[in-house]
């Protein structure tokens, strides 16, 4: 629907011709039914087209000095503006290499003159019909469109909100979360984009996968949610039995999210991925991990990329039974661990970006605040 008939007014046409007594006659045939406007050139009737209140429709002459019809159509039909308005010739040349060319420049019709007043009406009428036609499913397209794009806005949003909350579980019980969060997201980001053009990983490493990997890392402790106090909070390393009980906070981890999909009544595909890093971050390339043991590829590459990214973070980062590595000691443990603990070629690209990992560290480190917090939660412990 054009801008004029949005406002309710009588369909508005447009007439284009240098002759006056030409213009005289088509506006009589034409203002008992439309809004007539004319113009004696084209510079004019391009003015008036790609105004504030657009005709319907342009019927326009082709013999015309300066800038012939032609030209006023192909200018038309390359603004954006105005390329949906139908333009009709109504001309004197009658070669059909004329109308050839005028249609080829997007007319929809070629009238010659002398013209017939109940053509010219019919014609007008049939593509002020199409012009309406088209102008609804534009609309239609349009709305469409805005309504898709906000429901993808919304599942973004209704993803966010799932998993922080949930993040946010984990991070009430445990003084060791916080800004590991925050960095371990970007260290797995970071490893993904490094690894998406590699033969074993680019058909995984999609950028909806990345991004979904992002958001899931989170979620990659909220099993501990489950663990006691006395073993969570624990000033020390734990016995062989307080680490069997701390190892289930794997299935813990994978059971709370599927308890969450319950919740919401369907199989949730962006928790697939958290699912696998809470459930199989701690397994280890060559077997030696848990809780199930998984060898190789075996384990999903979703944990394997957390694996690498928490162990790091765990080097790096002071906690209540260690001292901090350095950077450089950390990067001489991952690489010990090549093949053993951790997938080979991640640990190549880890070693590639070891940069990235050390700037995202330093970006997200623990504040004198965190340290504060953690210490108190310990006191109380």
């Amino acid at each position: 629907m054009s801008r004029s008939t949005a406002l309710g007014d009588r369909p508005t046409v447009l007439v284009v011709d240098d002759t006056p007594d030409n213009l005289a006659l088509v506006s009589s045939l034409l203002k008992d039914l439309y809004v007539v406007k004319v113009a004696v050139s084209g510079e004019k009737a391009l003015r008036i087209a790609s105004g504030p209140h657009a005709p319907d429709v342009i019927l326009l002459d082709i013999m015309m000095p300066e800038m012939d019809g032609y030209e006023v159509c192909k200018r038309l039909k390359a603004d954006a503006a105005t390329r949906d308005i139908p333009v009709i010739f109504v001309t004197a040349r009658a070669d059909e290499e004329d109308e050839r060319v005028g249609l080829e420049l997007g007319a929809v019709d070629y009238i010659t003159k002398p013209i017939s007043p109940a053509i010219l009406l019919a014609r007008i009428r049939t593509q002020l019909q199409l012009k309406a036609s088209a102008d609804f499913l534009r609309d239609k397209n349009e709305f469409l469109e805005s309504q898709v794009e906000r429901r993808t806005r919304e599942v973004s949003a209704i993803q966010d909100v799932t998993i922080l909350a949930l993040a946010s579980l984990a991070e009430t019980r445990d003084s060791d979360t916080g800004n590991h969060i925050l960095r371990t997201q970007y260290y797995v980001r970071s490893l993904a984009l490094q690894l998406r053009t590699h033969p074993r990983f680019s058909a995984f490493l999609t950028d909806y996968n990345t991004q979904m990997l992002f958001k899931s890392a989170p979620l990659h402790d909220i099993g501990k949610v489950g663990i006691p106090d006395r073993i969570l909070l624990k000033p020390g390393r734990l016995t062989p039995e307080e680490f069997e009980i701390m190892k289930t906070h794997t299935t813990l981890g994978r059971d709370a999210i599927e308890h969450a999909e319950r919740a919401l009544g369907t199989n949730v595909d962006f928790l697939r991925l958290a699912k696998e890093i809470a459930y199989s971050h701690q397994e280890k390339w060559d077997g030696s991990g848990y809780p199930q043991g998984l060898v190789g590829e075996a384990i999903p590459l979703s944990a394997r990329l957390m694996a690498v990214a928490d162990v790091y973070d765990a080097l790096i980062s002071r906690r209540i039974y260690k001292t901090p590595m350095s950077h450089a000691q950390a990067v001489e443990v991952m690489r010990a661990g090549r093949g053993s603990h951790f997938d080979p070629d991640v640990v190549d690209a880890f070693l590639a970006i070891e940069d990235e990992f050390k700037a995202t560290a330093e970006r997200f480190s623990d504040s004198d605040e965190d340290l504060l917090r953690k210490a108190e939660q310990l006191a109380r412990f």
